[in-house]
């Protein structure tokens, strides 16, 4: 099992389809911080979630709310400000794959203090800033289930 971290996500299909990817797979989903809208049942009813049952979702004020909650879990932050590319990393059960605003990604200071666990997908085309974030989610949960389940 995996879980995934978005902190502080501010677009709703963004947030919708990486919640039925979480559906799908098993995969805790994990709101870190104030999201850009609204999460009550009535609001992901209107918006058609109607797999919303099946995601085990939890909701955090912030990281360090995170880490107390998942007390097992190695944590990995996603950003495009460095070359470890994470198909070359070495995924592991439990680990919790951490993302950061659509508009901003993580704080510089939260990579900063965990630079041996931050991961890339890399993008050929310099022109291209960043992938979308339900895109990259789904990258990195299929690359880390894909390794753990072939061991």
């Amino acid at each position: 099992m995996f879980h995934i971290a978005l902190v502080e996500p501010e677009i709703p299909p963004n947030t919708g389809n990486i919640a039925r990817l979480c559906a799908a797979t098993f995969t805790d989903l994990h709101i870190v911080g104030v999201a850009g809208f609204r999460l009550d049942e009535k609001a992901v009813k209107r918006a058609g979630l109607d797999y919303w049952d099946f995601v085990k979702i939890r909701r955090h004020i912030d990281l360090e709310d995170l880490y107390a909650a998942l007390p097992d879990s190695r944590f990995l932050y996603f950003t495009t400000k460095t070359d470890k590319i994470y198909s070359d990393f070495e995924f592991a059960e439990n680990d919790c794959l951490i993302f950061g605003r659509e508009t901003r990604g993580l704080p510089e200071e939260l990579l900063k203090a965990n630079w041996e666990r931050c991961l890339t997908i890399p993008m050929p085309n310099e022109n291209v800033r960043s992938l979308n974030l339900a895109t990259s989610v789904g990258i990195a949960l299929y690359e880390a289930l894909r390794q753990t389940r072939t061991r």
